[in-house]
């Protein structure tokens, strides 16, 4: 069965969220890049949900969003 990826945006926090399941209790937190923090399969160690800190700030500053391949293409897998 294909899995979607949902982006949810909080305008108050500004957080970008990226879920390939809803978030739980039970994940464990790893920030993987300046800001990026994955959220992880407490049993396979899989990113499920990332969460992209200050996003609308990364889009003022012009600079490029850069998430780490090895997170994206393990989010995209599951």
């Amino acid at each position: 069965m294909e899995k979607n990826l949902t982006f949810r945006y909080d305008k108050v926090g500004d957080i970008l969220y990226i879920d390939v399941c809803s978030p739980y209790p039970e994940q464990e937190s790893e920030e993987i890049a300046d800001q990026i923090v994955a959220r992880l399969n407490p049993q396979s160690g899989e990113v499920e949900n990332l969460e992209v800190l200050f996003f609308s700030k990364r889009l003022e500053d012009k600079n490029p969003l850069q998430l780490p391949v090895e997170a994206a293409l393990r989010l995209v897998d599951i």
